[in-house]
């Protein structure tokens, strides 16, 4: 017969990934900027980092979510940059441009 080592972390990692999972079920959050303005853009970003940081930091060091935490703070920062340059391209269209 032979042991299997590392099962009983897996499954502590795959529970504890549950909860996390769990803790980010639905809305995350709301952020809003002003597309023209740089600072507000990277104001709604490190408030996206602050509102994944809450739900997920206390799962930095699961090895199945601890990867996802950074994955999802440049998903969303990301989105936030793109969401500001639809706008910007929106206004200078409405503007004539």
């Amino acid at each position: 017969m032979f042991k299997v080592e590392g099962l009983d972390k897996l499954q502590r990692d795959l529970a504890e990934a549950q909860r996390a999972f769990a803790a980010i079920d639905g809305e995350l959050g709301i952020v809003s900027f002003d597309a023209e303005c740089p600072d507000s853009i990277e104001s709604a970003i490190v408030s996206m980092e602050q509102m994944i940081e809450e739900r997920l930091g206390p799962y930095t060091n699961n090895s199945i979510v601890g990867p996802m935490i950074g994955e999802m703070k440049e998903r969303y920062r990301t989105a936030i940059i793109d969401k500001a340059a639809e706008a910007r391209l929106a206004g200078a269209s409405d503007d004539g441009e």
